[in-house]
């Protein structure tokens, strides 16, 4: 038995779109991560800038899917996968927010 996981019954156009706004946003959440992590020594304010704006990214993939999606959980339009992108991009753009604040702080003192 073998499955494909790119057959149509699998990998819809949704749960793809949701999967690349999920990845954009753990992406902006390490990156923020990162950033506070790395907020005592003042050079974090790139790692901020991409943070948030993975965070943002990931956060209008997910509002486009369950916008677009015309099903619930289970129906391939991958509404479950846009909340879980929301989240995740919502989690970055905090992230990368708090670090780009403690980089502004930093760079004052």
């Amino acid at each position: 038995m073998t499955v494909h996981l790119l057959s149509a019954g699998y990998l819809t156009p949704g749960r793809l779109w949701s999967l690349i706004a999920a990845l954009v946003g753990v992406i902006g959440v390490v990156a923020g991560g990162l950033a506070v992590a790395r907020s005592r020594s003042g050079d974090t304010r790139r790692g901020a800038v991409v943070a948030l704006a993975a965070g943002l990214l990931g956060m209008a993939g997910g509002v486009y899917v369950v916008a677009a999606a015309k099903g619930g959980p289970g129906t391939g339009y991958g509404i479950v996968g846009g909340f879980l992108a929301l989240v995740v991009g919502l989690i970055a753009a905090a992230l990368g927010g708090v670090a780009l604040s403690r980089s502004r702080r930093a760079a004052e003192v």
